[in-house]
């Protein structure tokens, strides 16, 4: 089974202020991190879903094997970039992740993958009491359904709609994602304590 990584960067950080696909960590970008986590966990494709600041974000993979996907309809919404990165994918899965979930690396995507080739066809991680990405679909109906995602529902509504067909992961590394200065701030008091 070939497993397509679709990494979404392209909306316009509103509440943030700056595009957080940009902020560096550990002398990354935060999109570079995680496309790098999607090509180490075994992805045979990452496409990067670009919208809001397209050049600069794809200037900041760097020289990373990866395609980019650019979304006309970015402003639409999560939805919309799912179902861009979806449609443009030509494994017989899709690994949906997010830029902005720096907890997110290579060993927690590999579980998902590994979760999908002993046979789950839906593979989610559970934190904060739901199911949500880094999501793996790889039942044919579940990516006709990604494909026509519009608007701000995203994966998660898709996952909501019968969580018992969904093979949970617990990952509470997914749990944190960058809304604000104050998360960005947060995450980098957390991750910068010596060991």
């Amino acid at each position: 089974m070939k497993i397509s990584g679709v990494l979404l960067a392209a909306g316009a950080a509103r509440r943030f202020g700056r595009p957080k696909a940009l902020l560096s960590w550990q002398g990354e970008a935060l999109v570079a991190r995680a496309a790098r986590a999607l090509l180490e966990a075994g992805a045979h494709e990452c496409l990067v879903v670009l919208g809001s600041d397209a050049a600069e974000v794809r200037a900041a993979l760097g020289d990373l094997p990866v395609r980019c996907v650019k979304n006309p309809r970015w402003e639409a919404g999560m939805g919309a970039s799912i179902a861009a990165g979806v449609a443009a994918a030509s494994g017989d899965a899709c690994l949906v992740t997010l830029a902005d979930q720096p907890g997110v690396d290579a060993a927690l995507l590999a579980r998902l993958i590994a979760a999908s080739r002993e046979g789950h066809p839906r593979v989610a991680c559970r934190y904060a009491d739901t199911l949500g990405v880094p999501a793996l679909f790889s039942d044919a109906d579940d990516l006709a359904t990604l494909r026509k995602l519009d608007g701000d529902r995203g994966a998660r509504a898709l996952l909501a709609s019968a969580p018992e067909r969904a093979f949970a992961l617990d990952a509470p590394e997914a749990a944190f994602d960058i809304d604000d200065e104050a998360d960005w701030e947060r995450w980098q008091l957390r991750n910068s304590r010596s060991p």
